[in-house]
């Protein structure tokens, strides 16, 4: 396999606070009727864990992007706009495997999605795609249960992702995230709450846990992973409750918003989060900042806000 290197040039004393890891498509959005009729689109990018890296960038956190891209115009345009927007990129580009496609169909009920990325660039991520050496000095890397369903030499990566990262002193931060169109619910249901369970900070929407491990409310999620460290709890426009150790839960409700379109809240959600647990700030700080995030990302008709 052919690659080169997009990596942005740092010293060893200057490492990015937060690493995220996980595969940016192309993303193509009809913008004059649904995608069967459309004659005009607009371009953009779509990916949970740059999402979140541009969120931490835009808060003025350092934070870097580690992924693949095919060495094609789409993956030279989700680099040039995530670095535009402050991100570090830890990009490989592959001359044999292309960036993946994502196409949205907008319609009154709502946007259905079709993804064209098996085989891209991002599947072919294999365990050490980032070493422990890379990782030295980063306080959070983070990833989503998108990335381990993407192939099997992905799922391996996650695994040895969480290892290197303790090792190399870092949090391991978890977003569920579970995309029902890339596997089976036997394998999701199972990988999910393992990872999830053994991250030191994991986030998951109250409806999606139901939806594979059959727990109902927060206190179940909280009894089926009880072994995270810090465990976030969202419940969509009813609030955030926040699990650590074995102290008191926390919860924080959530702003009234008039929602534009959902996608892309989540990812806002943990970009917040994650921001004030780098700030230090008390826990009932964090919800609130997580929740301030994605508000900003709900009431606009894109996954991430514009650069102000």
């Amino acid at each position: 396999m052919s690659t080169s290197s997009l990596q942005v040039t740092r010293t060893p004393s200057t490492p990015p606070e937060v690493v995220c890891v996980g595969e940016t498509m192309a993303l193509v959005t009809p913008t004059d009727g649904a995608l069967s009729q459309a004659h005009a689109a607009s371009l953009g990018l779509a990916g949970a864990e740059s999402n979140v890296t541009a969120g931490l960038a835009a808060a003025g956190h350092s934070a870097a992007w580690a992924s693949r891209l095919g060495d094609d115009p789409l993956g030279a345009r989700i680099s040039a706009e995530l670095a535009r927007r402050g991100v570090e990129l830890w990009v490989e580009l592959d001359q044999d495997a292309p960036t993946g496609v994502m196409f949205k169909d907008p319609a009154a009920e709502g946007s259905s999605v079709y993804y064209y990325r098996r085989g891209s660039a991002a599947s072919r991520m294999a365990p050490g795609h980032l070493s422990v050496d890379q990782l030295t000095g980063v306080r959070i890397v983070h990833t989503t249960g998108i990335t381990p369903a993407l192939s099997p030499s992905t799922s391996d990566m996650v695994d040895r992702l969480f290892e290197d990262a303790r090792t190399a002193g870092a949090l391991v931060s978890f977003d569920v995230n579970d995309r029902r169109a890339l596997w089976s619910m036997e394998d999701a249901a199972a990988t999910l709450a393992r990872l999830a369970n053994a991250a030191d900070i994991a986030l998951v929407g109250r409806d999606e846990a139901e939806r594979i491990w059959g727990t109902s409310t927060a206190e179940e999620i909280r009894a089926f992973l009880p072994d995270c460290a810090l465990l976030v709890v969202k419940d969509g426009d009813v609030g955030a409750t926040a699990f650590e150790g074995d102290a008191e839960p926390v919860f924080v409700p959530a702003p009234v918003v008039e929602v534009v379109e959902p996608v892309g809240a989540g990812d806002a959600f943990a970009s917040g989060f994650l921001a004030a647990t780098l700030e230090g700030r008390p826990l009932a700080e964090r919800l609130s900042a997580g929740h301030v995030a994605a508000e900003r990302v709900l009431t606009i008709a894109a996954d991430m806000p514009p650069i102000s």
